[in-house]
């Protein structure tokens, strides 16, 4: 039997396939670090926080996020920029807090070296063999 397979060849060990078990992308992922500031909501998310309040002191009975989350994103589409204004404030205040918070994170986590705390690695690489090149003269 030239090139062909038996019934016997086809069948190796128990019977079973070898399956090649993929690690995840939470298994890939480092553990995340409790200490690290949470990124701050969007404007939308921001009015989203209002908009619960009010609909359910309107809507006592409903239950379902789904709904509430539609309607606010309704909402949200017929507001205009001039409504949306101190939505936009608080949660640019908000950022600027969170960058703040990440500064310190950053700073605590290098040890106190801030050039690299800012930046990402390659940045600071980029900058760093242009500025080598001329201090050498």
């Amino acid at each position: 039997m030239k090139g062909g397979k038996s019934k016997a060849d086809s069948k190796r060990g128990d019977g079973r396939l070898a399956v090649k078990k993929h690690m995840t992308k939470k298994e890939k992922q480092a553990a995340k670090d409790p200490n690290k500031p949470k990124r701050p909501p969007s404007a939308f998310f921001v009015f989203m926080e209002d908009f619960r309040k009010q609909y359910k002191e309107k809507h006592p009975n409903n239950k379902s996020v789904a709904v509430v989350g539609k309607a606010g994103g309704d909402k949200w589409k017929s507001l205009s920029d001039e409504e949306k204004a101190p939505y936009v404030a608080k949660a640019e205040k908000r950022k600027e807090e969170y960058e703040r918070k990440m500064e310190a994170y950053n700073k605590k986590l290098a040890g106190g070296d801030d050039d690299e705390s800012d930046k990402s690695k390659s940045e600071v690489d980029e900058e760093g063999s242009g500025e080598d090149d001329e201090d050498d003269d």
